[in-house]
């Protein structure tokens, strides 16, 4: 696929997920933060249904959707991406850039919607700040997103199992907060959404404005050959000057040929 039509692709699922990320928004402002949809119900039926171990294991696996870890495996996706020492740097403050930029924003949101927590008797872990869209959940999906996008555009042996297992730790960091009592699910449908979003737009602007000789996963002798292929070899180019010279001598010499012998009488009749 073209560098285009990736952008382009790229473009129109961040675009269509940020849309239905700002309707679940307005639908979330419009009721004033309370819960919406089967929101209560599954917060109820996780708070029923917590045995030590599944609480040990959830509280794990949500530490993993923030802090350190994260920016790890952005830094990791960077490093993949890139084939010379160059293109690993750009790649990994390219990836860095897009997970903090993309956390500042959904910070910001979160303090703007200002939506309340599930009851503070339900939570099984420590949680701080308003809940929608959650934290976890989306710098979780940001970091699977640039992990999988390097893992498609590597494509190394076990790409579709390597892609399922991303996939399934990003979402399942994001249930581990409802299942925790301090999300709604509305909260980490948000989160999804925002980063699925962002992800994309990130993804769209790298394509169309990084350079082809910069762009991670694409070499220096790449690049040269295109550009071998794009122009005429030598061999050939000068086949073509050969040609038009010699048909240039082959002209001039019928003009000699037919001349007159006396250069005086050009121009001038033969007399009868």
């Amino acid at each position: 696929m073209k560098r285009g039509e990736v952008a382009e692709l790229a473009g129109s699922c961040g675009l269509g997920a940020w849309t239905a990320f700002g309707v679940l928004t307005m639908v979330v402002v419009g009721h004033d933060g309370l819960p919406l949809f089967a929101d209560a119900d599954l917060v109820s039926w996780s708070v029923a249904h917590r045995p030590d171990v599944a609480v040990a294991l959830a509280r794990g696996l949500t530490a993993t959707g923030t802090g350190v870890v994260p920016y790890a495996l952005a830094a990791l996706a960077g490093i993949l991406a890139g084939r010379t020492r160059r293109q690993r740097a750009l790649a990994v403050a390219l990836c860095l850039l897009c997970l903090g930029a993309g956390q500042a924003l959904r910070y910001a949101v979160m303090t703007l919607v200002a939506r309340p927590r599930p009851p503070l008797a339900d939570w099984a872990t420590h949680a701080s700040g308003w809940a929608f869209p959650s934290g976890h959940t989306t710098t979780s999906a940001l970091a699977a997103g640039l992990l999988i996008v390097v893992v498609r555009v590597r494509r190394p042996r076990g790409t579709t199992l390597l892609t399922l297992v991303i996939c399934a730790w990003g979402a399942s960091v994001g249930l581990t907060r409802v299942y925790l009592g301090v999300h709604w699910f509305t909260d980490v449908l948000g989160g999804w959404l925002f980063a699925l979003g962002w992800l994309g737009l990130c993804l769209s602007a790298v394509a169309r404005r990084l350079p082809e000789r910069l762009t991670p996963g694409t070499t220096d002798m790449d690049t040269d050959s295109a550009r071998r292929t794009a122009e005429p070899t030598g061999s050939a180019a000068g086949g073509r000057t050969d040609t038009a010279a010699e048909q240039t001598d082959v002209a001039r010499d019928q003009r000699e040929d037919h001349a007159p012998d006396d250069p005086g009488r050009r121009g001038r009749s033969r007399p009868a």
